[in-house]
């Protein structure tokens, strides 16, 4: 169970890391200086990755608590 755990962490990690590229990459996009069109089609693709991001991370701390019952 104790490898469950990291993998579970490890997926975690990964799904944080998303969303702090999706911030990043928002942040860049807005300083960019885009017109309105272009700026809303490039937030749509960030949100959709953000989205994904918040579903691994929920995912790996699924992970995390199911092998801590286990265990």
């Amino acid at each position: 169970m104790q490898a469950m755990v990291w993998i579970g962490a490890g997926i975690t990690v990964l799904g944080v890391a998303m969303l702090g590229w999706c911030a990043v990459s928002a942040a860049r996009a807005r300083s960019a200086g885009l017109d309105d069109d272009a700026l809303r089609a490039r937030l749509q693709k960030i949100v959709a990755l953000n989205l994904g991001g918040l579903a691994v991370s929920g995912i790996g701390l699924m992970v995390v608590i199911v092998a801590l019952f286990l265990s």
